[in-house]
């Protein structure tokens, strides 16, 4: 028996399904999870000794690859001087003055150890902002595992085929409304019937847990003009698409500044993070200065914050972006020739550094097409580049991530791999 198979018999005894988080289960592809040891660049080690090419990159904090020396040696030397002190630090501030600087909606952020954490503490801060309760999310956008927010979410409840959640009380659930993501009409007419009632819309603005759906042409500037016009709070879930698609985010990259902005992943560099901010006069509601509670033991961790500004330190350099969306746009366009030489129905798009696959003839819009793609394909497209020493996400329903250790040799060699197994998918 192989050592990853020894390790996750071991841990489906101590651990509900073997994973602390249920997408590395591989039940949606079916197989036994490689336990990875240890990452370099753009490359990961199995505890079987096997190297993969990774485009999971921890699902997208990795934006500079694995173990980055500078990411390291900065983590090491904050580990040095204590690992927490649940007391204000220097570097607290560093984090917060740089993500004010660099994020357009950004005048004032607080730090917390999550995305969950820093998504439910701005629904929080919007309905204590505005007085009103109800929320509008996005059908299969992931915003955490909130109660109020696990209602047709994406990511693992979407890989299970349960876009809702167990647990969740209905008076709870009864307070969001779910819109279909891309849908211009349904979007004005929810605000119609119940836009005094709205105290917050929250949107990841390119989508990754539906797999990757870009917003289309107006889709966001909608969202702002209504939000605006009715009184409600207009978020952005930037926690995988912060610094992974533009320097400044999403918000940036489409010119849309939200009242609120969630962040997590990236401005961590590997480590748990997640923060969340945006308007001055919205931001003075949280405790102590106002009547919205939000607190943690860990928020601003030490080494997390030396880590986290290690990384945008390096993303900070001129052409960064610029060479990784190219590089991402690569491997897309590599891919769906690939397919298309074997007469293969698939489809690949990219914004920045994040990318998806699908097998369907065009990228998806919306959750319903999203859902219309061939997932049993996907599954035996995902072994064949395993066992080809392709590393993608388990699932056909999450986005990739390309980081900076990717290069050119990386690139063709995945192209390669998949013209290799789209030939023995059509044989």
């Amino acid at each position: 028996m192989k050592r990853s198979q020894q390790l996750f018999k071991r841990a489906q005894l101590v651990i509900p399904a073997g994973v602390n988080s249920p997408v590395r289960a591989f039940r949606s592809v079916g197989g036994t999870p490689p336990f990875i040891q240890r990452g370099k660049g753009a490359q990961v080690w199995d505890a079987d000794g096997r190297v993969y090419i990774d485009y999971v990159g921890s699902w997208g904090p990795l934006v500079v690859g694995h173990a980055h020396p500078d990411v390291v040696k900065a983590a090491q030397q904050a580990a040095e001087r204590g690992l927490s002190f649940g007391a204000p630090t220097e570097q607290e501030v560093e984090m917060a003055e740089l993500l004010c600087r660099l994020v357009p909606s950004l005048e004032q952020v607080r730090l917390v150890c999550s995305g969950t954490e820093a998504t439910m503490s701005a629904i929080r801060l919007a309905r204590g902002h505005t007085g009103r309760h109800r929320i509008v999310k996005f059908e299969g956008c992931y915003h955490g595992h909130a109660d109020a927010l696990l209602v047709k979410a994406g990511s693992g409840a979407l890989t299970f085929g349960q876009p809702s959640s167990a647990g969740v009380p209905e008076p709870t659930a009864a307070h969001t409304v779910v819109l279909e993501y891309n849908n211009e009409t349904a979007l004005e007419q929810a605000f119609e019937r119940e836009g005094a009632e709205i105290a917050a819309v929250i949107v990841e603005p390119v989508a990754g847990n539906m797999n990757l759906v870009a917003p289309r042409t107006g889709f966001l500037e909608l969202l702002r003009k209504l939000c605006t016009r009715y009184g409600a709070v207009l978020i952005f879930d930037e926690v995988m698409t912060g610094f992974r698609v533009a320097l400044g985010g999403a918000q940036a990259l489409y010119g849309i500044t939200p009242d609120l902005t969630t962040l997590g992943k990236v401005i961590g560099g590997g480590l748990p993070v997640g923060a969340f901010g945006g308007r001055r006069d919205i931001m003075r509601g949280i405790a102590p200065l106002g009547p919205v509670y939000q607190a943690g033991t860990l928020s601003g961790n030490p080494v997390a914050m030396a880590a986290g500004l290690a990384t945008l330190k390096l993303v900070q350099v001129p052409g960064f972006y610029d060479r990784l969306a190219a590089t991402t746009r690569a491997l897309c366009d590599g891919l769906a020739r690939a397919a298309q030489e074997r007469g293969i129905p698939f489809s690949a798009a990219s914004v920045g550094g994040m990318f998806g696959i699908f097998f369907r003839a065009t990228p998806p819009a919306s959750f319903a097409e999203a859902m219309q793609c061939d997932t049993e394909t996907f599954n035996r497209f995902f072994h064949a580049m395993l066992a080809a020493g392709i590393y993608l996400a388990p699932s056909a329903y999450e986005a990739g991530f390309v980081s900076s250790a990717h290069g050119d040799a990386e690139i063709g060699r995945t192209i390669g791999a998949a013209k290799k197994v789209f030939a023995g998918l059509r044989a």
